[in-house]
């Protein structure tokens, strides 16, 4: 499918593909980044990787994710604190928290943080892809406990 842009004189001009879905994937395990970025690259998105929480805040392009993965455990910055910050900077993108711990008081904790869905590593592939999906179709659901 392709995109006819019209321009000010009100022609038709060149045949864009339409964008690919941004997602930023944030995660202090390099090797973590790099899989995750893969897999998502994968499967046709545009990734941007942050090693850090602080690293994600302080970019001047957080708000142009369409959807976020986010580790729980880092080292400066857990994933339910950034949440929360995010949303208290009014970002709404949706949240996927990931997680090597099954514990369920962090989907609880998470949900309060505006946490679209918490994933459990390590055998992500098949249900993070799935659920970035429908993430970015759900928009009405950005930012909702």
């Amino acid at each position: 499918m392709t995109d006819t842009r019209t321009s000010a004189s009100g022609e038709a001009s060149v045949n864009l593909p339409p964008r690919k879905s941004m997602i930023y994937v944030v995660d202090d395990d390099y090797d973590v980044r790099t899989s995750l970025r893969f897999l998502l690259e994968t499967e046709g998105f545009d990734v941007r990787t942050f090693r850090s929480g602080v690293a994600l805040l302080g970019s001047s392009t957080r708000n142009r994710a369409d959807c976020l993965v986010v580790d729980y455990k880092m080292a400066e910055l857990d994933g339910l604190e950034l949440a929360h910050r995010l949303r208290r900077l009014q970002v709404s993108t949706p949240i996927i928290l990931i997680t090597g711990y099954p514990d369920a008081s962090i989907s609880a904790k998470a949900s309060l943080a505006g946490v679209h869905q918490v994933l459990l590593k390590p055998n992500l592939e098949d249900s993070l892809i799935d659920c970035v999906r429908k993430a970015i179709d759900a928009p009405s659901a950005a930012g909702q406990p």
